[in-house]
């Protein structure tokens, strides 16, 4: 959803109706994650997507016919091995769409989202997908205010703090509760977009590895910083534009930091005076992934200086070193895939193995997706 932001938010303050399509449940093979989006807009334009390519065609019709109607509709999409060619998803999986028109009288909210979105504010949306409460309609839970409402004050309530919870989580997904909100109940199905600003990469080490996992880093939705020491090469120009270039002691700049559960470290100094201290402040905090780079002796040497320094079995263990998934990698830009390879096999469990010689579910279902 996050990508298409920009085109929809200029279609609502143009004030131009169009089809917003949201996926909101998952099962086995699904291509999406909850959250994807599909808008159709002014003249037929199509934005986003929600399946690879599978059901677009049949949602581009969809999203016409809500606009039309202003009625929002909630469909599943599947594989049906006795019929093979229908509309549905050939990689067997279940995706259920909520697909809603949307407008300044139908969302009065949708823009001030969109604006807290793209200044990386945090937000949960909470959208009515079925049940009896009004379908499509959405409440907006910031951590220090709420605006819109599902129809009912006690659902409003118990959904706000449920999509607060989430908002600290960066999770999305469906929720269950009675008309009033009664925990115990699950006759109207709300989902729960949160948008939580983008994670942050820390790459330590303005070498030419630093710059390709930079630019992976930013492909992937990280939000990079780079950071070392030595100003002669922690230079703008050497790094994309995305990219936060810092001149400071590693250690001394982590230090002062925030970091959290989604924050991925990568330390590409090289040098023990810049990474031992520096784990030693990394292997302490909070982060979704710790990697240093060097040799298989620079490791062991590492490990060593870092037990000395007090760092225990537990703190050790969360350390990739050396970085990076067996690719073969070579250059900068091929170690770093293999860099992000192992970030995102940790993030979501994967074995890192050829898909062909793995069994299951090729998209395993997920519990709480990350904000999209």
């Amino acid at each position: 959803m996050r990508e298409i932001l920009p085109v929809v938010a200029g279609w609502y303050t143009a004030g131009l109706p169009f089809g917003l399509a949201t996926v909101v449940d998952t099962s086995r093979s699904a291509p999406r994650d909850p959250g994807a989006a599909m808008a159709v807009g002014p003249g037929d334009e199509v934005v986003g997507s929600v399946s690879g390519g599978c059901v677009e065609g049949a949602v581009f019709e969809l999203a016409q016919e809500v606009v039309a109607s202003g009625e929002a509709r909630l469909e599943t999409f599947g594989y049906s091995d006795a019929d093979a060619f229908a509309v549905g998803l050939t990689c067997g999986g279940e995706i259920t769409l909520l697909v809603r028109p949307v407008t300044a009288a139908s969302d009065p909210v949708f823009g001030e989202v969109a604006g807290s979105v793209a200044a990386g504010r945090p937000v949960t949306v909470a959208t009515v997908a079925d049940g009896p409460a009004p379908r499509g309609a959405s409440l907006a839970v910031w951590p220090d205010r709420v605006a819109g409402t599902l129809g009912a004050s006690g659902l409003d309530a118990a959904v706000t703090a449920d999509a607060r919870g989430e908002l600290a989580l960066g999770a999305t997904g469906m929720r269950h509760y009675g008309p009033h909100g009664e925990r115990r109940e699950d006759a109207v199905a709300v989902f729960l977009h949160s948008f939580a600003p983008p994670p942050r990469m820390l790459v330590f080490g303005a070498i030419d590895y630093a710059a390709a996992v930079a630019r992976i880093g930013a492909f992937l939705g990280y939000r990079v910083t780079v950071c070392d020491a030595r100003p002669v090469f922690a230079t703008p120009e050497r790094f994309p534009a995305e990219a936060e270039v810092v001149v400071d002691w590693p250690h001394r700049y982590l230090g002062r930091t925030d970091t959290d559960g989604r924050t991925v470290i990568c330390v590409l100094t090289h040098d023990p005076k810049f990474d031992v201290p520096l784990l030693e402040v990394a292997l302490r905090r909070p982060a979704a992934y710790i990697g240093a780079m060097g040799s298989r002796r620079t490791h062991d040497d590492r490990m060593r200086r870092l037990a000395e320094a007090g760092l225990g079995e537990a703190e050790l263990g969360r350390l990739r070193s050396p970085v990076g998934l067996d690719l073969g990698a070579r250059t900068p830009e091929e170690v770093a895939v293999s860099v992000a390879a192992e970030i995102v096999a940790l993030r979501w469990g994967g074995s890192g193995r050829p898909l062909t010689a793995t069994d299951g579910a090729v998209h395993p279902r997920r519990n709480g997706s990350p904000g999209a």
